[in-house]
């Protein structure tokens, strides 16, 4: 699966997602997305509930971050050492469903 957008204030996850081949060099990155943004969209990067619920799928990078690195600006190397996988999501806002009944 292409990643068609990528939120993220962190350099290294377009360049650690790229590597992975689910996104490329023209895929957008914004630092801070709202619900327009999102919308139907495949997305890489960590969002509320409410906007992941707004996208077509939710991709996240599962880091695996000794204490010492935590709060720390990652490079692509530390990338390749703490990342676990990718794990892609896709979640429902079940109010709306309800309410659509």
């Amino acid at each position: 699966m292409k990643i068609d957008l990528i939120v993220t204030r962190h350099p290294a996850l377009k360049d650690y997602l790229i590597e992975r081949g689910v996104a490329d060099e023209n895929t957008p990155v914004l630092p801070h997305a709202g619900e327009e943004d999102v919308r139907g969209k495949e997305v890489a990067g960590v969002l509320p509930l409410h906007l992941a619920a707004a996208c077509a799928s939710l991709t996240t990078v599962e880091l695996a971050l000794p204490l010492e690195m935590r709060g720390k600006e990652l490079s692509l190397e530390d990338m390749r050492r703490y990342c676990k996988g990718l794990r892609t999501f896709i979640i429902w806002d079940v109010t709306e469903m309800e309410e659509d009944r």
